[in-house]
């Protein structure tokens, strides 16, 4: 099987997988308070999305962007904790579950729960963990020459 046939069948498939990957992530990431689920799975399914994605790149053509790990990482730390001690400052005990009810216009009564703010910060340092692996990898083959201070010949 040619190289360019096999890429093109990658990244059709990765083209019609990633968004829905993507998705449940979501569903899995808003539900995750209730049932079964959370920003730890919902960031590892994401990872998973993003993973196939960097694996259908052409490797000939245009580079993936490298996307600031520690960014995400850090901001999903600071939201998590940041969650995680505001019912402490509230009054309350320390990673206390709180609640916001809000009147939209059109949704009517949304009750927004403490929790899932939490769960996206830990969605966040999950994604954040797999991109830095992902970044290494795409460094790592592209130094594959360069083992222990050799050059390629």
């Amino acid at each position: 099987m040619s190289h360019s046939r096999r890429t093109m069948l990658l990244e059709t498939g990765a083209d019609l997988i990633v968004p829905t990957v993507m998705v449940f992530s979501l569903y899995l990431l808003f539900a995750g308070h209730n049932q079964p689920g959370g920003g730890f799975i919902a960031g590892l399914v994401a990872g998973a999305g993003l993973a196939v994605r960097t694996l259908a790149a052409d490797p000939d053509g245009e580079p993936e962007p490298v996307w600031a790990s520690e960014s995400l990482m850090g901001l999903g730390l600071l939201l998590a904790t940041a969650t995680a001690i505001a019912s402490w400052f509230a009054g309350g005990q320390l990673l206390e579950s709180g609640s916001v009810v809000w009147n939209l216009p059109i949704l009517g009564k949304v009750k927004i729960f403490s929790v899932l703010a939490f769960d996206m910060g830990v969605f966040l340092v999950v994604v954040g963990l797999v991109v830095a692996v992902l970044n290494g990898l795409g460094t790592s083959v592209e130094n594959e020459g360069d083992v222990a201070g050799t050059q390629p010949r």
